[in-house]
């Protein structure tokens, strides 16, 4: 069946402001195509197989009497309270066990019947017998009061878990909190135990390099102690220099002398100069000297061998401490 000829079979199913879809052998409502007359505001859909109401139907808030007598349903949808003109509604020999908490919600409510459905022991006892008018008035009302009731235990559950969420994701937060702040002081505590790290680490360096620099300036101290050292010992072996020098200046001035003397010997005797008085002494000495030359002639030579044996011994020695 489209979609064209059930609206044209709900038309039919109209009259004024009623819809009569009892006996229809329906499975589902036709909330479509019940939304598309919001003037029907009566509808009987009573005597069918309706298992369940779609949440669609709670969008049809135009809708002020319901029958749903003698039907399958097992369970209502969760927002039917939002059918806010809904004043009358038959739910007769169902097999409805509950009502949904947002059944509170409707104030309009007059008249309920909620007879022959197995209901929980408490809205059985709140429904009542719902025989005759005025009992099915007080079904509605008494039955509104429950689920009001049942509204609000409801809502203080839902306000005691909000609460305890709350004091959960309080929990949670300051559990976030002091874990970050141990992670925080962790990190510092990183940073500082690095930080102390690097300072021993560039402190060993500059000691390292400090006791470089001393021991460059020990082995500069010891090198420089060495060099005074080998310049003292220089010194030292230089010293005799000037006592040979010395030496040789002594003798060459006493050669000058002798031969100073022997010059003027030799022109005392061998010149005409003889015969001066001045020259009288001096070749008496001459002569005097002679003669003692020659007494002392073996004396002299073993002066001379010991004068000798002297100067080639201080000669060796000498060239010794040189090399």
């Amino acid at each position: 069946m489209s979609k064209s000829s059930k609206v044209l079979n709900l038309r039919d199913k109209i009259s004024g402001n009623e819809v009569d879809l009892s006996l229809c052998n329906l499975s589902e409502v036709p909330v479509r195509e019940l939304a598309l007359f919001p003037k029907a505001t009566v509808v009987d859909l009573s005597c069918n197989n309706i298992t369940s109401l779609p949440p669609e139907f709670c969008n049809l808030t135009h809708l002020v009497k319901v029958d749903l007598s003698k039907n399958q349903l097992t369970s209502l949808p969760d927002d039917l309270g939002n059918l806010v003109n809904l004043q009358h509604l038959d739910l007769y020999n169902n097999k409805l066990t509950t009502l949904p908490v947002s059944f509170s919600q409707l104030r309009s409510l007059k008249w309920l019947d909620l007879k022959d459905n197995p209901l929980e022991p408490g809205l059985a006892k709140a429904a009542g017998d719902c025989l005759d008018e005025k009992q099915c008035k007080q079904c509605s009302s008494k039955v509104l009061q429950h689920m009001r009731a049942i509204q609000e235990d409801v809502d203080r559950a839902r306000e005691k878990r909000l609460l305890r969420e709350k004091e959960l994701e309080k929990k949670r937060e300051a559990k976030q909190r002091e874990r970050e702040a141990r992670e925080k002081e962790a990190r510092k505590r990183e940073k500082a135990e690095e930080k102390d790290k690097r300072r021993k680490e560039y402190n060993a360096q500059m000691a390292a390099l400090a006791a470089q620099e001393q021991q460059k300036k020990r082995n500069e101290e010891r090198k420089k102690k060495n060099g005074q050292a080998a310049d003292k010992k220089a010194v030292v072996q230089s010293a005799p220099k000037p006592r040979r020098s010395l030496i040789g200046l002594m003798f060459k001035l006493l050669l000058l002398l002798l031969l100073g003397l022997a010059g003027v010997a030799a022109a005392c005797r061998l010149t005409d100069l003889q015969k001066e008085a001045m020259c009288v002494p001096i070749n008496a000495a001459v002569d005097d000297g002679l003669s003692w030359a020659r007494e002392q002639e073996g004396v002299v030579r073993q002066l001379v061998q010991n004068m000798s044996s002297a100067a080639k011994e201080f000669l060796d020695s000498t060239q010794a401490s040189k090399n």
